[in-house]
C-alpha cells in the first residue's frame, strides 16, 4: 500500500463566502471570540472533538485538529459578497442571533470586513433586493468580476489557499436537466447568453473552481450538483461538497 503524504497547512486560508448574513457572521463572530479567548468552539467537530489512533487499549486520543494538518483559527481570513453594504458587524447585530454584548467586543475585528458587491438576481430569491450588486453584459462577465474579486483578495490578505462556502439564500428549485448543465462547454455558452437555468450560485462555483478555489455549498440550491460543474471540478482538479447547512443533508 503506497503512502500518501499530506503537506502541512502553513500559511493564511481564505474563506470567501457568498452571503454575509445570520449564518456568515455568527461563524466570523464566533471564530473572532474564540482568538481573543472569550467563548470556546463549543460544537465544532475539528476543534473540540478527538480522534482514536489503534487500540482502544493504547489511549491515543489526539485532538483531530492536531492530528490532521489544518489551519490555525489565526490564520485564518474572511472575505465575501452581500447585496447590503453593512460591515460584518452592522450585520451580524441584525441578524440577532448572538448577543449585543459579545459583538461588542469582537467590534473592532467584524468591522474591519466589509462584502464585496454580489452577483444576485432576483428571479431566483424574490423576497429580498439590496442595492450592492454587480453589474454586467452576460452571467461570463459576471464570473470574471468574482475572479478578479478572489484573486485581489488572496493577494491582498497574503494567503496560501482559499475556499468559498455559499451562506447565502436558498435559490427558486431547478431541475439538472437543462442542456447548459450537462458539459462545461454548454455551460459556458449558456453563461454568454445569460441563460436562465444558471442561477447566482452557480456562477460563484464556476468562479471559484475557475479559480482553483473548493467550493462548499451551504443552501439546497443547484449550485454545483450538474454533469457540467463536475466536469470543471475535475479538469481544474479542485474539491466540491456540500447540499445544505440546515436539513442534514450536508454532504461531505
Amino acid at each position: 500500500m503506497s503512502k500518501r503524504s499530506i503537506a502541512p497547512a502553513k500559511g493564511k486560508l481564505g474563506i470567501l463566502m457568498p452571503g454575509l448574513g445570520a449564518v456568515a457572521t455568527t461563524f466570523i463572530a464566533g471564530v473572532a471570540a474564540i482568538r481573543k479567548g472569550i467563548a470556546k468552539p463549543i460544537g465544532s467537530l475539528t476543534q473540540m472533538e478527538t480522534i482514536r489512533l489503534g487500540k482502544r487499549t493504547d489511549d491515543n486520543t489526539p485532538r483531530i485538529k492536531d492530528f490532521v494538518p489544518l489551519t490555525n483559527l489565526e490564520d485564518i481570513v474572511f472575505g465575501g459578497w452581500d447585496i447590503f453594504e453593512d460591515n460584518t458587524y452592522q450585520a451580524a447585530l441584525r441578524a440577532g442571533v448572538l448577543e449585543k454584548t459579545l459583538l461588542d467586543e469582537v467590534r473592532e475585528e467584524l468591522e474591519a470586513i466589509k462584502p464585496m458587491p454580489a452577483v444576485f438576481d432576483r428571479k431566483y430569491v424574490k423576497n429580498l433586493a439590496g442595492p450592492n450588486v454587480k453589474k454586467g453584459a452576460n452571467k461570463m462577465e459576471l464570473a470574471e468580476q468574482l475572479m478578479a474579486d478572489i484573486e485581489n483578495f488572496k493577494k491582498t490578505n497574503n494567503c496560501e489557499r482559499l475556499v468559498m462556502v455559499w451562506c447565502g439564500s436558498t435559490e427558486t428549485y431547478l431541475k439538472p436537466d437543462a442542456p447548459v448543465h450537462q458539459s462545461l462547454k454548454a455551460l459556458e455558452q449558456g453563461m454568454r447568453d445569460n441563460d436562465a437555468n444558471i442561477p447566482s450560485s452557480m456562477i460563484y462555483a464556476y468562479a471559484a473552481l475557475k479559480s482553483h478555489v473548493p467550493y462548499a455549498n451551504g443552501a439546497p440550491n443547484l449550485s454545483a450538483d450538474t454533469p457540467a460543474m463536475l466536469e470543471l471540478a475535475r479538469e481544474m482538479r479542485v474539491p466540491i461538497c456540500g447540499k445544505d447547512f440546515k436539513t442534514g443533508q450536508t454532504l461531505m
